[in-house]
């Protein structure tokens, strides 16, 4: 059975007040009672206490002493009966007082010399009452007593009063704890609702709902991890909303890609067979089926660099390489590709300068930046540095090409990403994969990239790797 959180919130408030006032009711209550009816009964001792001085001062022959005694203590509802050691009743105030009806313990405890109280008695005496019952004892001998009686009425009428006050304040304050739990339960019904309302929003897949939150209690800091986590999810799905548009704009790319080299080859293959080729053009038809090969085969391994790097199944083998040398290499490398496009390349480093990385890889890393700068400079200069850090040894590569905005140097590092789709004549990286493959690569090697650029201006990568004897060693 579903039972809602206002109702459980309600129940469990008010049983607590309920058992406590309960409690707290019949303890004091019984201290009521028990506080009126010893008020009594030394009331009634202490008047006796001074009867008997008084009849001992005068020899028992003072009636006139005991008559004003009577009408002091019968303003106050209170009678008395002197009697000797045979129980005969010698002086009474008018109250039928049962001597003979006392039991065997209550008269050794008064000829032994000792008090009886009895706070409530209904059997012996014409109405309920409490008496008190003293010895008169003249040289250690008993030879009498005093009972003093009063009518429980006035006793119970008090403590009556006062239970009556205690349920009003049961009352009152049952209804206080009642208005003051509906409001408290119905505060956080609602603000749970709002939880169940909004996680219910985020399970259909809105994750532009948010709640308010503030430093109440645990349920705004429960307000305050959700909306962090809604806030994750919707930046993951934007991640994954963006990751599936490259890969649908990468499997076009791809698509044309495969069907441009594919037709020239099944073209040429299909020219050959048929003498449709002139033996003069043979030749230029051959290396240009051979060009369109490696285009396929550029693809398909970057791709496969790019699995076996994001699931780290490359190992490094890391070496001292002069950085100097490298760079040299790198600029006669791509040299050709640079004049076409009407670039220089410069080399600035110093001969002393040395790397800790791997070579294959770290060649890997420069080609592709640096063809990148080619691709997007034209009749401009690049510039290949590398100097030493406090930290390791640093690579510049910066260019005057065409520049990036802030939001396109977010993206680059991206799997299928290429700054200008329509720009694909780039014969590596021209996927968008090889700066994410740059990035993993950088990573590997415990190294930093960065990037800075301005549009129209230039774009310098940056790429910061520790030395032998730091957390890059192997």
């Amino acid at each position: 059975m579903k039972i809602k959180y206002l109702y459980q919130q309600l129940a469990s408030h008010v049983s607590v007040i309920v058992i406590a006032f309960l409690i707290l009711s019949l303890l004091f209550s019984h201290y009521v009672e028990q506080f009126v009816y010893d008020n009594k009964t030394e009331e009634l001792a202490t008047y006796g206490q001074a009867i008997l001085r008084d009849i001992e001062r005068d020899q028992l022959n003072s009636r006139r002493t005991l008559q004003s005694y009577g009408h002091v203590l019968d303003a106050r509802d209170i009678q008395y009966s002197l009697f000797n050691e045979k129980s005969v009743i010698i002086y009474s105030t008018g109250l039928k007082t049962p001597l003979n009806e006392l039991n065997a313990e209550e008269w050794a405890n008064i000829k032994n010399g000792h008090t009886v109280t009895v706070k409530q008695d209904f059997k012996r005496f014409d109405v309920g009452v409490t008496f008190v019952l003293l010895p008169y004892v003249i040289n250690h001998q008993f030879v009498g007593g005093i009972l003093l009686t009063s009518p429980i009425k006035g006793s119970r009428e008090v403590i009556s009063q006062m239970n009556n006050y205690l349920i009003y304040t049961t009352i009152i304050a049952l209804a206080v704890a009642l208005l003051l739990s509906w409001i408290l339960s119905t505060f956080h019904g609602r603000r749970i609702k709002r939880l169940q309302e909004a996680t219910s929003a985020v399970a259909q897949g809105d994750y532009s709902v948010r709640i308010p939150s503030s430093d109440f209690d645990e349920i705004s800091e429960l307000a305050d991890d959700f909306n962090g986590m809604v806030e994750k999810l919707n930046v993951s799905m934007e991640e994954i909303e963006n990751l599936e548009n490259r890969r649908r704009q990468f499997m076009a790319d791809v698509s044309h890609e495969l069907r441009t080299p594919l037709t020239t080859i099944r073209g040429i293959i299909e020219g050959l067979r048929n003498d449709m080729i002139s033996e003069s053009e043979k030749g230029k038809g051959l290396q240009l089926a051979s060009n369109e090969t490696m285009r396929l085969i550029r693809l398909v391994n970057e791709n496969l660099d790019y699995e076996r790097i994001r699931s780290n199944q490359v190992q490094l083998v890391k070496q001292d390489i002069q950085l100097v040398e490298l760079l040299e290499i790198i600029k006669e490398q791509l040299n050709g590709a640079a004049t076409e496009r009407g670039n220089d390349i410069f080399v600035t480093a110093n001969s002393a300068i040395r790397i800790f990385a791997d070579y294959d890889r770290l060649t890997q890393i420069l080609i592709n930046i640096t063809k990148n700068s080619i691709q997007f400079t034209d009749n401009g200069t690049i510039h290949l540095r590398g100097f030493a850090s406090d930290s390791g040894t640093v690579i510049e590569i910066e260019d005057t090409g065409i520049g990036m905005d802030s939001d396109e140097i977010e993206r680059i590092w991206s799997r299928f990403y290429k700054a200008i789709v329509s720009r694909t004549t780039n014969p590596y990286g021209e996927f968008g994969l090889g700066l994410s493959i740059v990035k993993q690569l950088v990573t590997m090697h415990k190294g930093t990239i960065k990037v800075t650029s301005t549009k129209g201006i230039g774009t310098k990568f940056i790429i910061s790797l520790p030395t032998n004897n730091q957390k890059g060693k192997r």
